[in-house]
């Protein structure tokens, strides 16, 4: 069994800060774990407005809190963001978010992520990064 606790998991040292400021990810289950998938915790900062790409995962996203919208790179189309939303990114979705307010969401990766990545030039997760160094 595994258990582990939010803040713990931050200062033990999976809290990742995107280097653009848009973002802060708390890997709470990574490849290591060995269950096929990771989890995180991650708060997008409020007025961040950015492109991803995640051409190498499939991703889905639950606000907890918080407001914002997601846009469909391909269509233009956009959806609204707001506690107890779900969005999937089941095609390797090209699109924008966009937080009016500082939002909390649950993300779960497959393949999992290994713990340091953020993202490339692309918005997209590498498949292979260093894992998070315990201790």
């Amino acid at each position: 069994m595994i258990v582990r606790n939010l803040k713990q998991a931050a200062d033990e040292g999976r809290k990742i800060v995107s280097p653009d400021g848009n973002w802060d990810s708390t890997r709470m289950l990574l490849q290591d774990d060995g269950m096929g998938f990771s989890f995180h915790i991650t708060t997008i900062y409020a007025g961040a407005d950015f492109d991803m790409h995640y051409q190498n995962h499939l991703e889905s996203v639950y606000c907890i809190s918080g407001e914002g919208e997601v846009q469909s790179r391909e269509d233009g189309q956009v959806h609204a963001i707001a506690p107890g939303t779900l969005y999937v990114l089941d095609k390797h979705d090209r699109h924008t978010l966009r937080a009016k307010s500082e939002m909390k969401m649950a993300c779960v990766f497959n393949p999992p992520l290994h713990g340091t990545e953020v993202h490339n030039a692309e918005g997209a997760y590498e498949l292979e990064a260093a894992p998070i160094q315990q201790g």
